[in-house]
């Protein structure tokens, strides 16, 4: 039997996602801790993969169990079983080919900027005290919308088949004294959102104009764009599934 499991997790202590065999990851962390709890070897797949250092308000999970599994029972004991960094929220069955990766319809981050320093958002948004123009960044973000291939985003010497995403939103908004950034897309690149926030935040300082950044995404060269914000700032809030009720999202 084959079940999604819906989690957050800050990821201030953990090298991303993925597995990794000499560092933390939020993976190893999950399959040790339902491997304990289910008494099997239990191995899950995530719904994409985050960097180090990069947070998930919303994640999901499948994997397979032939046990018949109380969902309440077994959310109850994860959470008291996981570090205090990552929460679960629902455990439920799905059909056999459910698939946690292949089955997202569309993704949504944000990026945080903090523009007033504050301590108690070190790890979880980004400072930065300079003025940013909102309205150009949003004008430059729409073109976006103009184009499918983002190689000049992705980190170079990446293992994809291709740098075609489409993008279903973008947009900068002033959210409780921060700066939010969000987009959503089919599919993302490797560093693609934070290499797409640093070259908007260069139209906002006014380094670059916003047909300057059309000519970047043109050129489909990672050395045309703009800087990589760091990790810290960066949430993935949403994933989208057609077989999943609106309840479960």
């Amino acid at each position: 039997m084959r079940y999604f499991i819906k989690l957050a997790y800050n990821g201030t202590a953990y090298h991303g996602w993925q597995y990794q065999p000499n560092a933390a990851s939020v993976q190893e962390v999950l399959n040790n801790g339902l491997s304990v709890i289910l008494n099997s070897e239990i191995s899950i797949m995530g719904a994409g993969r985050t960097d180090t250092g990069v947070h998930a308000s919303q994640m999901y999970a499948h994997f397979d169990c032939e046990l018949s599994i109380d969902s309440k029972q077994l959310v109850h004991k994860l959470n008291s079983y996981l570090p205090k960094d990552i929460v679960i929220y629902d455990v439920f069955l799905v059909h056999d080919e459910a698939h946690a990766r292949f089955d997202a319809t569309k993704r949504t981050y944000e990026y945080h900027i903090n523009t007033f320093k504050n301590p108690f958002l070190q790890e979880l948004s980004w400072y930065f005290h300079q003025q940013l123009d909102l309205d150009l960044m949003n004008e430059a973000a729409k073109r976006l919308f103009n184009h499918t291939d983002f190689q000049s985003f992705s980190k170079v010497n990446t293992d994809v088949n291709t740098f075609d995403c489409t993008i279903h939103e973008a947009y900068w908004k002033l959210e409780d004294g921060k700066v939010v950034f969000t987009i959503s897309a089919n599919r993302f690149l490797r560093n693609m959102v934070r290499s797409i926030v640093g070259t908007l935040v260069n139209v906002g300082l006014g380094k670059i104009t916003v047909a300057d950044f059309n000519k970047i995404i043109e050129s489909k060269n990672r050395d045309k764009a703009g800087f990589s914000v760091p990790a810290h700032g960066l949430y993935l809030t949403k994933i989208e599934y057609p077989f999943l009720v609106n309840e479960k999202n």
